[in-house]
């Protein structure tokens, strides 16, 4: 069994979405369903939660302060306010504040859209920044039907470039250490795709690049050596392939359904995953909690997004 700890005891129901912030030294990760942004700082121990009125796939920080959030009619912007940067509500005991996006507000933190799209029955699920500043953002449908989901690329100024539109459960998203290649999971295919970068930065040439048997993959983080890993949904694992396709590491988990993983801490070396509770008849003790490894490997810094 791989040696795994806790960093954050929790139940969240859909655990996702971790990312390293780097200028506040803190993780930041959502529970889906729960419609909830975490933040964890592993130096002190601190905790903060933002609350929101919709369910949220993906919290990201901004380059100017605060996050840009996929939310389940489109993407919004969190505005920089108090000391922490985004105007959480301290969480030390796990405790969770009220709060949401109705009135411009949540838990006093300024929000506005940068673009609103409601469909009935579809809500947003991963998103990551790319190496220009953009959000590639997905979506779903609730109940996952095949090519009811998108990916779309939001610029800085909210203007929308879709790149797929018939996907089902739009997941993991990873850049290259160059740039040049961008990794993509829609889960049910139960594959790893790569596309190549085209000059305006957009994808081309979308091929397999690995297949899982046990489980689905589902988020994803690009280390330091070009090498994929991949949390897989119902696999109790976590997946390293070399840039050439091949599986070279495995992390199994104690939780059956991880959801997915990045790098943090000071020196970006050891790996935090987020699991899931939802539909688990018996869920793990740590189901629904943010898992770390210490020492794991060497991750890259993560862009903010430039809007």
């Amino acid at each position: 069994m791989t040696a795994v700890e806790v960093a954050v005891r929790a139940q969240a129901a859909l655990g996702e979405g971790p990312t390293w912030d780097a200028r506040a030294r803190r993780l930041i990760w959502v529970d889906v369903l729960g419609s909830r942004v975490h933040t964890y700082d592993p130096a002190s121990g601190r905790r903060t939660v933002l609350a929101t009125e919709q369910h949220v796939g993906a919290a990201k920080p901004r380059a100017g302060g605060g996050l840009v959030v996929n939310l389940r009619d489109g993407v919004g912007l969190y505005g920089p306010t108090g000391g922490s940067g985004t105007g959480e509500t301290a969480d030390p005991a796990g405790s969770v504040p009220t709060g949401g996006v109705a009135g411009g507000t949540a838990a006093g933190v300024a929000f506005r859209w940068l673009h609103r799209e409601p469909v009935p029955g579809r809500r947003a699920n991963d998103a990551a920044v790319a190496p220009d500043g953009s959000l590639w953002c997905g979506t779903m449908r609730y109940d996952e039907a095949p090519g009811g989901g998108t990916l779309a690329r939001i610029a800085p100024d909210g203007t929308v470039r879709p790149i797929l539109d018939d996907v089902a459960v739009s997941n993991g998203t990873g850049w290259s250490p160059d740039g040049r290649r961008v990794y993509y999971v829609d889960s049910p295919t139960r594959r790893v795709d790569v596309f190549d970068i085209a000059d305006d930065g957009l994808p081309v040439g979308r091929r397999p690049f690995a297949t899982v048997r046990d489980g689905f993959p589902d988020g994803l983080t690009v280390d330091a050596d070009g090498c994929v890993w991949v949390a897989l949904w119902d696999g109790a694992a976590v997946h390293r392939y070399t840039p050439d396709g091949a599986l070279d590491r495995v992390l199994d988990l104690p939780v059956r359904r991880p959801t997915s993983c990045a790098f943090g801490g000071a020196d970006l070396t050891d790996l935090y995953i987020t699991t899931a509770r939802t539909g688990l008849a018996a869920p793990h003790p740590m189901s629904g909690s943010l898992l770390v490894v210490p020492g794991a490997g060497r991750g890259l810094p993560q862009p903010e997004f430039a809007g």
